[in-house]
């Protein structure tokens, strides 16, 4: 049996997994970031987690294939340099030079949403499939694209930057400085804010109600909680997201036509009552809905555990390369 060491190393947590040649986690293990500490803390912490989780297997490094890392940001596979993160405050770092020095094993890279969206192509939703994109609806929209079963970054590593693509002109602001990006309706964080807005408009709402009066405890459940009560202003503001995130949807099929498009994030734990209006939705819009082939709309199955897998995996995709 083989084993490889997947990193998801995150803004807020480190969470590292030792996974086996079935794409099984066998052990975990966890560190807070803590992003201001600076690098040298930060990777010391990846070392010793990863040995952790190894000695929690029953193994030892030498049983260890290779590290895979799974990083926010501008990521370089080739050189092994972070060239920057937003979210750990990295820029220019040259991470896999220095978590072999650490780990004495060849280390791999990758953006964190690619990784994932690997970890799902190999391991999850997208088996089977030879060209796949995954979506994760979080705090922003995710997304990582496999083309011919290669993560596909563009020629400057920055690629697939999905829900940076515009679906309103002049709409909604957005983190990245333009405004009505999908990012800004799709994301959980829309629907919180579309969902306020609601709760402004309609004070008899029994949106109100679900949140206990307390605008500031509006999550993006909220809404469909209250949904599910009856409630009519909650229905449309569900209806109206669900018509942005496949709206999206259409155009990333439109450009990729993939055999899967998986969508994940806890928005995706509404199960069909989100799911089945999206495939509606995008089968009478998409260009292709003459085609004998189509692309399957799918739940993510490995949830958290996705960049952990992908991450492990990555010296299958690179190793190959160099």
């Amino acid at each position: 049996m083989k084993y490889y060491i997947g990193i998801d190393l995150g803004g807020t947590n480190i969470a590292v997994g030792v996974v086996n040649e079935n794409f099984e986690i066998v052990a975990k293990c966890s560190r807070k970031t803590l992003p201001e500490r600076g690098n040298t803390a930060i990777f010391e912490d990846m070392a010793g987690a990863s040995f952790d989780a190894v000695k929690s297997a029953g193994l030892t490094m030498d049983d260890i294939e290779w590290v895979g890392i799974g990083i926010p940001g501008s990521i370089n596979p080739v050189t092994g340099i972070i060239e920057y993160s937003n979210n750990i405050k990295f820029e220019q770092v040259p991470i896999t030079k220095e978590m072999e020095s650490r780990l004495n094993k060849k280390c791999y890279i990758g953006n964190d949403a690619n990784v994932a969206a690997y970890g799902e192509y190999v391991a999850g939703c997208g088996k089977g499939s030879t060209n796949f994109v995954a979506i994760t609806l979080g705090t922003g929209v995710g997304s990582g694209i496999i083309i011919d079963g290669k993560i596909y970054t563009g020629s400057n590593f920055a690629g697939a930057e999905l829900g940076h693509t515009v679906i309103h002109i002049d709409g909604e602001p957005c983190s990245c400085g333009r405004n009505g990006c999908w990012e800004a309706y799709a994301s959980a964080t829309g629907c919180i804010r579309q969902t306020k807005r609601a709760m402004r408009e309609n004070p008899d709402s029994l949106l109100w109600e679900v949140c206990g009066n307390n605008e500031s405890a509006v999550s993006a459940r909220t809404t469909f909680d209250a949904m599910r009560k009856g409630d009519e202003v909650a229905k449309q503001v569900v209806d109206k997201y669900i018509t942005y995130i496949s709206e999206g949807l259409v155009n990333v099929i439109n450009i990729f036509q993939p055999e899967k498009i998986c969508i994940g994030g806890g928005v995706c734990n509404e199960g069909d009552t989100i799911l089945e209006p999206i495939r509606k939705f995008v089968g009478d819009l998409r260009y292709s809905k003459n085609s004998t082939v189509q692309t399957e709309i799918l739940r993510a199955t490995l949830g958290n555990d996705a960049g952990i897998i992908g991450a492990a995996l990555l010296g299958k995709l690179y190793a190959s390369e160099n």
